[in-house]
């Protein structure tokens, strides 16, 4: 188990509502979510259809409305909703002791798609 998740730090980092940025060496940006309803997801930080910056905007129960053309994506499955088409790949997560880990080799291997 040591080495297969990456603890990126303390939850309380992240307020309810709003997502933070995770830079990746060689690869795509990761936005980390925290919703109002306390959980926590990870997405490649670039929306399918303009890749406009998801981190920036607006969380609303499990999904992100893109701030360039608004489009609603599942903060779970990463896939645009209603009529729009597209995915944005996901980080699988996990709270623990009060921390935040990614996991490592889907988060190395999601940046590398995405690049």
């Amino acid at each position: 188990m040591i080495g297969e998740w990456l603890d990126i730090g303390p939850v309380g980092q992240i307020a309810p509502g709003t997502a933070r940025t995770m830079p990746v060496v060689g690869g795509e940006e990761i936005a980390v979510f925290h919703t109002l309803d306390g959980e926590f997801h990870a997405l490649v930080n670039k929306c399918p259809h303009k890749h406009g910056p998801l981190s920036e905007g607006i969380v609303h129960g499990s999904v992100v409305t893109c701030p360039l053309h608004s489009w609603n994506i599942s903060l779970k499955t990463g896939e645009a909703q209603g009529d729009d088409k597209g995915c944005v790949p996901v980080i699988p997560m996990r709270v623990e002791s009060g921390r935040l880990y990614l996991k490592r080799d889907v988060l190395l291997a999601a940046a590398k798609v995405g690049a």
